[in-house]
């Protein structure tokens, strides 16, 4: 495998993007994998490392730069603590059209690099970034073929870029994990999504006895075989839709 680390620049400065792809066989599908809440730390580069393994050109982007912000460190289950105040403001402090804007600097760059094929994407957002992952396959139509979200948040909204509608705006394919305990997308958010996808040919699952951040080996709520079962729902996802 191949690693590194660049800078990238986009509209806004330059965002640090850690990319992992195999060193032989390419150009390969370019994956764009949009960071949680907590930010860039080796927990999410090792997850972007399994999916580079599977044959893909990986890009893990800092979304945080603008703030100047690239990791937050541990962080205190006290949601009143001053560290998470400042997670929530970070994560507030981001839209899909900023996300979308940096999307395109992302696969600016990777359409230099010999070893990416910037014609098929897949996408994949955990938590805040479930909906950027979507909203990437609605905002690039033509090269994004597959889209996840993790846990996401955010996903039945009443602005139009809301992920519930992405059906009327993209072929993708889009895969909606979700956690049968999450505060942050009750059941009636996830009735809204499964609404939303009807007639198509695209996923909701809600993963028995989860909560929300159940993928993350770090996590007290970690749940391993529900995070095996989503790497397998990924990985089909991705073989399905980003061959050449």
């Amino acid at each position: 495998m191949i690693d590194q680390q660049i800078e990238i620049a986009t509209k806004d400065g330059h965002t640090t993007t850690f990319i992992t792809h195999p060193e032989r066989g390419g150009p390969f599908p370019v994956i764009l994998f949009y960071m949680d809440a907590p930010a860039i730390r080796e927990e999410l580069r090792d997850m972007a490392r399994r999916l580079g393994t599977s044959g893909y050109y990986v890009m893990l982007p800092n979304l945080y730069y603008r703030a100047g912000v690239m990791e937050l460190g541990p962080l205190p289950a006290d949601p009143e603590a001053p560290e998470r105040k400042r997670m929530f403001a970070l994560m507030s402090s981001l839209s899909v059209p900023l996300v979308m804007e940096d999307t395109k600097a992302l696969l600016a760059h990777a359409e230099g690099d010999k070893a990416a094929n910037t014609d098929i994407v897949g996408a994949l957002g955990y938590c805040m970034s479930g909906r950027y992952a979507v909203n990437a396959a609605t905002h690039f139509p033509d090269r994004v073929k597959a889209a996840a979200s993790i846990y996401g948040v955010q996903l039945a909204t009443d602005q139009p870029d809301s992920p519930h509608l992405a059906v009327q705006k993209t072929r993708a394919e889009l895969y909606f994990a979700c956690a049968e305990t999450d505060v942050y997308a009750p059941p009636e958010i996830i009735e809204e999504v499964r609404n939303g996808m009807k007639g198509s040919n695209n996923e909701v699952e809600i993963y028995p006895g989860t909560h929300h951040g159940f993928a993350f080996p770090k996590r007290p709520v970690y749940n391993r075989d529900a995070a095996e079962r989503h790497w397998e729902r990924l990985l089909a996802l991705y073989r399905r839709n980003l061959s050449a």
